[in-house]
């Protein structure tokens, strides 16, 4: 199904019926991510997933894709469906997104889920990080996808998920460079939410891996105590829903 939201073309499947949940995916990932997951919650709930500007099938909106602006390009969405309020999980990237629109749309944000995702800005260094990965997206784009997917996976679990690390690989090269450098723009470019998340007073949870290589699990529980938000520890990397599929299935179904 097809958004358009400021002239450009948005990508978004609708399952299900009952309470509304929408997923959002991480940076170089789309919305086939939450393809099996998405199936489960459906039984009870309207589930909304997106591609998210410059990822997937959507186009891109700008050369900064910001947090604020994809988090109105989902308030978009749920205007199309005519969906008053949602719950959102969001990973990674798609919880930054998440936080946005909760701090954008609180009377509309209805739960959060952040799974292997952080509520805090970037640190100078991670900073640094994200010029250095601009850089390379210019001059050597398969080289960085390549590396920066791989790295998302505990290097314990890299072999035994050889054939999905495979399949994000092809589907982030076919996405535009422009709309890459875009998220990595946004992400760089995002504020602090620490305090978005502590004040939330309605259903919250952070989600992390025990050995994420990203936001390592420290950093996790510090958020978590800081930010009043249940943590759950998940044996993992940052990609929790590929690594430890069935654990997550488990979590959601129990703080549903």
């Amino acid at each position: 199904m097809k958004l358009i939201f400021n002239e450009t073309s948005i990508f978004y499947t609708r399952k299900g019926s009952g309470p509304a949940l929408v997923l959002l995916h991480g940076f170089l990932e789309s919305a086939t991510m939450w393809e099996r997951l998405s199936m489960t919650l459906a039984q009870k709930n309207t589930v909304l997933t997106i591609d998210l500007p410059g990822h997937g099938q959507s186009e891109c909106l700008d050369e900064t894709h910001t947090m604020e602006i994809m988090a109105e390009t989902v308030n978009a969405l749920l205007q199309k469906e005519k969906i008053g309020t949602a719950g959102f999980i969001g990973h990674s990237m798609g919880g930054y997104v998440a936080l946005a629109f909760a701090e954008l749309f609180p009377e509309k944000t209805d739960s959060l889920i952040l799974l292997n995702s952080s509520p805090a800005e970037d640190s100078p260094e991670r900073k640094q990080n994200r010029d250095r990965a601009i850089e390379l997206m210019l001059v050597n784009p398969k080289g960085f996808i390549q590396m920066a997917i791989s790295n998302l996976f505990a290097e314990t679990s890299r072999k035994q998920f050889a054939s999905e690390i495979a399949a994000l690989k092809k589907e982030a090269l076919s996405f535009p460079v422009h709309g890459i450098i875009a998220g990595i723009r946004g992400m760089r470019d995002r504020k602090d939410r620490t305090s978005v998340l502590k004040h939330f007073k309605k259903r919250k949870y952070m989600i992390c891996g025990t050995k994420d290589p990203i936001i390592p699990l420290e950093v996790s529980e510090i958020l978590s105590k800081h930010c009043e938000t249940p943590l759950i520890k998940v044996e993992s990397g940052h990609m929790t829903l590929t690594e430890n599929y069935e654990e997550v299935v488990k979590i959601m179904l129990f703080i549903d």
